[in-house]
């Protein structure tokens, strides 16, 4: 009885939580809307300068100041940088062998071997990003005969120069967006999404099984994906204080972590709605679960807010752990006698609960700790 108590419990809460999770899509959609208006109005803005202040200047080639510009503008200023430092060295690289080996004629062997070591070196250097950029650049100066190739190097280089530069101040002033920041929001949805999944997993345990679980894990791998983008920008940006970059870092490895225990979790409770064990594991197994749901809720708020110093309320992972095992001990030695597979599973979800709470506990202490280090 209580077990079917639990369970309707249970599926209330996760339709309250799909409502609330298909609002904050519909938010997010109509952000990414506006933000893609805002980067095509960044990139006229750059592109439009590039144009003018090249006419304005006399360069010689102004559109490649503009092409640069559009190319390395990103959606925010870590990509920005990360797209700069790409184009710049794979300008100078190419500008370099480019001129180099027209100096020994534009045959076709020559070409092809300057190709060859231009992508070399780009690999052997750790630029791989670049080497493309290079060969582009190469091709351009052995082949377009404007003038001597010294002058068409040196054009290239000015001019992708400026571009980036003009790009870069484009992104600093107007309309700022930071790679951290969006990373912020990002992990603190991509923590709801989890504790999403987690329900959804566990109304397998407690009934029949979620008929969103497939998409709940898609909807977590979606952001898993955007988030470790957005974390390799964050790199290449100023921190914006202390502990920033650390505990950001902190937070993407603990939520691949959670993920894979909850996809091991999934695994446990397959085929165990109809065991009887578990009956007899209540309340206290609720209990952890519960818990557990609102410590995904209570992290998301840390993450938004940027202050994980504060112990949550009410919630208290390692007791419920800890009553939830003399609870499983009780069972199996006082009760009758149980399909050893029922027990086995029991066990399972046990070991996959208490490894998802520790995680969740230590990705709030392990974070706090970091930032508190970093400001001290």
């Amino acid at each position: 009885m209580r077990l079917k108590k639990n369970r309707t419990f249970s599926q209330q809460q996760l339709v309250a939580k799909l409502q609330m999770n298909e609002a904050d899509k519909s938010s997010l959609l109509s952000w990414e809307r506006r933000h893609v208006f805002i980067h095509a109005g960044k990139t006229a803005v750059a592109a439009g300068l590039c144009w003018w202040l090249a006419r304005l200047l006399g360069l010689h080639e102004g559109c490649w100041g503009a092409i640069s510009a559009i190319i390395v503008l990103q959606s925010n200023f870590g990509s920005t940088i990360t797209a700069s430092r790409d184009r710049l060295l794979g300008t100078l690289i190419g500008s370099a062998f480019g001129f180099s080996f027209s100096l020994f004629g534009t045959l076709p062997w020559n070409y092809l071997l300057a190709i060859f070591c231009t992508l070399s070196v780009c690999g052997l250097l750790g630029f791989p990003t670049s080497s493309r950029l290079a060969g582009v650049t190469l091709t351009i100066i052995m082949m377009v005969n404007t003038g001597s190739h010294w002058t068409v190097a040196l054009d290239r280089v000015i001019e992708v120069v400026f571009g980036i530069v003009v790009a870069l101040l484009v992104a600093t002033f107007i309309l700022p967006d930071r790679a951290r920041l969006r990373l912020r929001d990002g992990l603190a949805q991509e923590f709801l999404l989890l504790g999403v999944f987690f329900e959804a997993i566990l109304q397998g345990f407690r009934g029949e099984p979620a008929k969103n679980l497939s998409a709940a894990r898609e909807d977590v791998l979606s952001v898993l994906r955007a988030n470790n983008q957005l974390l390799d920008a964050t790199r290449n940006e100023p921190s914006g204080g202390p502990g920033w970059r650390e505990g950001l870092n902190m937070l993407a490895q603990f939520g691949r972590s959670i993920f894979d225990a909850l996809v091991a979790l999934d695994l446990a409770v397959q085929g165990s709605h109809e065991d009887v064990y578990v009956q007899g594991l209540e309340p206290n197994l609720g209990k952890l679960a519960v818990d557990i749901e609102s410590g995904f809720h209570y992290l998301a708020g840390c993450i938004h807010r940027w202050q994980f110093d504060k112990t949550p309320s009410g919630i208290s992972l390692e007791e419920d752990i800890a009553q939830l095992e003399a609870r499983m001990d009780a069972v199996r030695h006082t009760g009758p006698e149980f399909p050893q597979a029922e027990i086995l599973r029991a066990y399972a979800v046990q070991l996959h609960l208490k490894q998802v709470a520790r995680l969740l506990r230590a990705a709030r202490v392990e974070t706090s700790r970091a930032v508190g280090e970093a400001e001290k």
